[in-house]
Order: structure tokens, then C-alpha cells, then sequence
């Protein structure tokens, strides 16, 4: 088995917010990965005292803990009780009903010789590849069938379609959005890699469309997360340099961050 991964912010003025993790037990019998993508607010007060990469570090750290240690519960009750953890680590001194509170999209798998599981919530991808080579993409697709003009600003998201029914779901201070994830779980002999992104990173696809999932994996394996981060990186520039806005968000880059994990 063999795990490598890459994150590169999207600017060297500001933190990254992405956080990664590939664990492998004492055992050597199985493993999980989890894969964050923080969410920037906008400028302003968002209820909280604590940074994003703060908030991210803590649910990350618990969801790798929590999915090591508590092989009886599913992924999404691993996310719940990641989330309360995190909660009641900062509920004395900020307020979690923000609707901008710190809260990141969630990429979870877990696997031991038996069988592979999976956990999305929002638009971090998780590529699971087939011993025959074929490439099926876990995706929370909200956010493509959201109403038109939902994301007009930031205003109309945050009352509009935000952690709302009928919206998208993000992990911020509710473990109840644990329901909301995209789940479900594999036969592990059917599996031979893993791969999960945050949007950043899934850009050579979903935004420059340079190939299909199946060619994101297949570069991957070539390149590295790296070399994919870095194919990302140059392909942003040159829609700069080409005045193209399609990037949106009023960003060049994007935190970018990719993981591998090689079943053998």
C-alpha cells in the first residue's frame, strides 16, 4: 500500500486552509484518509475567534482519530461526533449559529480487508478506481442544482442556500449535516486506488476540462498530487494572462490539495 499526497495554497499571503491525512493502524490491516477544503468567509465577523485552518486542524484531527478508533461506527456518525468534538472545543468563547461559523467540505474514506467506506459532503471528490481500471467519481452535486442567482453574493448564499434544505451542506457546528453526506461503501477486493480532491486541485477537470475522472487518476499516478497541483497552477495562469474570468470568486488560485492511496 502506498499513500502519497500534496497541498499548496492558493496564495502565499494567506494560510492554507485545505488539511489532509493518510493513516495507515499498527496493524497494517487497512487505513482512512480525510480530506478538508475550509471555507474562506468574507471579510467582516463570522461569530468566531478562531481561524479557518484552526477549525479545519481540530475536525481533521478528530475525524482521523475517531475513524481509527471507533471501527463500530458508520462514517457519517465518525462525522457527527468529529464535528460535536470540535464544537465544544470553542462553543464557550464564539457563536456556532453563525451562519459563517468555520465549517470546510469533507472527503472520508475508510477500508480494511473486507470493505472500502466512503463520506462527501460539498464539492471535495472522492475517485475510487476498479480493478478493470474504470473510475467512479463520489460527488455532493448541491451546488450544480442550486437555484439560479443562489450564489450571486455571499448575502444571498449565507440566507438563502447555506446549510438550508433545498441548499448545500458544509460541516460547521451542526453534527445533524452529518445526514446530509453522500455515502455508502465498496467490497475492498473490487478497489485498487484512491483518490479524493478539494476543488482546487479537481479543477483540471471540473474547470479546465484537460480530461476525464478516469485521466485525473491516470495523471496521479503519473505525475504525483503534485504534478497535478502543478498542471492546475498552470493552467490558472494562463487563463490570467488570457483576461478569462471563469474561475470565478475573484481568484487566480485556489487551495489545492490531492491524495493517493495506492491498495496495490
Amino acid at each position: 500500500m502506498r499513500i502519497e499526497l500534496a497541498t499548496v495554497p492558493g496564495s502565499p499571503e494567506r494560510p492554507n486552509e485545505d488539511w489532509v491525512s493518510g493513516t495507515l493502524p499498527a496493524s497494517g490491516q487497512g487505513g482512512a484518509l480525510v480530506l478538508l477544503d475550509g471555507v474562506t468567509p468574507p471579510r467582516g465577523d463570522d461569530g468566531c475567534v478562531h481561524s479557518v485552518p484552526w477549525f479545519t486542524a481540530r475536525l481533521g484531527g478528530a475525524l482521523v482519530e475517531l475513524s481509527g478508533s471507533r471501527p463500530d461506527l458508520p462514517l457519517a456518525g465518525i462525522l457527527a461526533a468529529a464535528i460535536s468534538r470540535t464544537a465544544e472545543a470553542h462553543r464557550a468563547t464564539c457563536d456556532l449559529s453563525h451562519v459563517r461559523t468555520p465549517q470546510a467540505t469533507v472527503a472520508l474514506a475508510r477500508w480494511n480487508e473486507r470493505a472500502i467506506e466512503y463520506l462527501v459532503l460539498s464539492d471535495s471528490v472522492l475517485l475510487l478506481e476498479s480493478r478493470d481500471g474504470a473510475v467512479r467519481a463520489v460527488l455532493d452535486d448541491r451546488l450544480t442544482r442550486l437555484p439560479p442567482g443562489s450564489l450571486a453574493s455571499n448575502e444571498i448564499a449565507d440566507a438563502t442556500v447555506r446549510n438550508k434544505e433545498g441548499g448545500f451542506f458544509t460541516a460547521a457546528a451542526d453534527p445533524a449535516v452529518a445526514s446530509r453526506a453522500v455515502t455508502g461503501s465498496v467490497p475492498a477486493t473490487d478497489v485498487r486506488a484512491l483518490a479524493a480532491l478539494t476543488d482546487g486541485a479537481a479543477r483540471w477537470t471540473e474547470v479546465f476540462g484537460e480530461g476525464d475522472w478516469a485521466d485525473t487518476l491516470g495523471l496521479l499516478r503519473k505525475a504525483g498530487p503534485q504534478g497535478l497541483i502543478d498542471r492546475v497552477r498552470e493552467l490558472e495562469e494562463a487563463d490570467a494572462a488570457a483576461g478569462r474570468v471563469r474561475l470565478g470568486r475573484g481568484k487566480t488560485h485556489d487551495d489545492a490539495t490531492a491524495l493517493l492511496v495506492e491498495l496495490g
